[in-house]
């Protein structure tokens, strides 16, 4: 039997260009063909802070950069899912969404293989000085090739901070390289998990002190925030690289533009920093050992269509009255609230 009233979806504005036009090919909405069970919109306008009207008649949101807060969920009778277009929710306040019955889901899995293939892209291009080589023909520099001999990645030891799906298929994409057993520090995964990966797991000192790559895969908490500071890098090998693709904030980018002057390592690729977007060159922006992205290093079409398929199907799944995959606050299930509005807004189809 299926509720008279379709469930209604919107997107946030920032998949969209200013004419309306979509600003990506594929962001998985043909999750959403049956016209007769989901109505799908989009928000009129781009806000860094969701506004309460925004979720005003509004069962499901597709949220890409703005901001949840408590105030965002103000009054939110009708929101049953807030769904995350990736699988970081730093910018989500989960509590709030809990104590509105608002179930939090990311798209778990769907970015682990783009993430980790641009990671082995950094590794390569960091190692092989590819910035540099670049300017050298750009600037008919010829024959100063000879002082940027690069290295290559076997027999070289990868750091692993946070061994989550990335950080798995970071591990498995790189096995073909010859490297040397990976080192990895996730105080939530079992030395079992690890091993079984053919990884070693070790606390976080051990692993600076003894990778050539640091890779950062884990998210942003009160407890990894900061986490790569003066102290950290100082453990880290002279000849050795960080690579962060996880979330500003994890690096004290200070910190890191000061052990870049004084050569306590090789190089460093960021995507992420601690303000963002940014609105000014930040401090690493004069090194040529390191490499910058605006937090989109591992954007593919293909994604974005994973992402969005992800996205858009735990809000489906919802309207079917199934638990999805994904979910960050699980304890909401056990609401009295939410279970009525699920009952209410489930479109009771299998």
């Amino acid at each position: 039997m299926t509720s008279s009233a379709p469930f209604t979806v919107s997107l946030t504005a920032d998949f969209y260009e200013s004419d309306g036009q979509p600003k990506y090919r594929d962001v998985g909405l043909d999750r959403f063909t049956d016209s007769r069970r989901f109505a799908v919109g989009r928000f009129t306008n781009h806000r860094a802070e969701i506004a309460p009207e925004q979720f005003t008649g509004v069962n499901g949101v597709v949220v890409l950069t703005p901001r949840v807060t408590a105030r965002s969920l103000a009054g939110s009778n009708d929101l049953l899912v807030v769904s995350r277009f990736g699988v970081g929710y730093d910018s989500v306040d989960v509590p709030a969404c809990t104590a509105a019955d608002v179930v939090l889901c990311i798209a778990t899995g769907a970015v682990d293989r783009p993430v980790a293939e641009a990671t082995v892209g950094w590794m390569l291009a960091l190692t092989h000085h590819l910035r540099v080589k670049d300017n050298l023909v750009r600037q008919a520099r010829w024959n100063d090739r000879s002082q940027f001999m690069g290295c290559e990645l076997r027999e070289r030891t990868l750091g692993v901070i946070g061994f989550g799906g990335i950080g798995r298929a970071l591990v498995k994409l790189l096995a073909g390289f010859g490297m040397n057993p990976p080192l990895v520090y996730d105080p939530f995964a079992s030395a079992e998990v690890v091993e079984a990966h053919g990884a070693r797991a070790v606390g976080l000192d051990e692993l600076l002190a003894g990778a050539d790559f640091v890779s950062i895969h884990c998210p942003l908490t009160e407890q990894t925030r900061n986490l790569i500071g003066p102290r950290e890098l100082s453990l880290m090998k002279p000849g050795s690289y960080l690579i962060n693709t996880a979330r500003g904030g994890i690096v004290d980018e200070a910190a890191l533009a000061e052990a870049l002057t004084r050569r306590q390592i090789a190089g460093a690729a960021l995507d992420c920093f601690a303000e963002e977007p940014l609105t000014a060159p930040p401090i690493l922006a004069g090194f040529d050992n390191v490499l910058l992205a605006p937090h989109c290093i591992a954007w593919t079409d293909e994604m974005f269509r994973d992402i969005g398929r992800t996205a858009c199907q735990s809000i489906v799944d919802l309207a079917a009255g199934t638990t999805p995959r994904g979910v960050v606050n699980p304890e909401v299930f056990s609401r009295p609230g939410f279970v009525e509005k699920w009952r209410r807004l489930s479109a009771h189809v299998s």
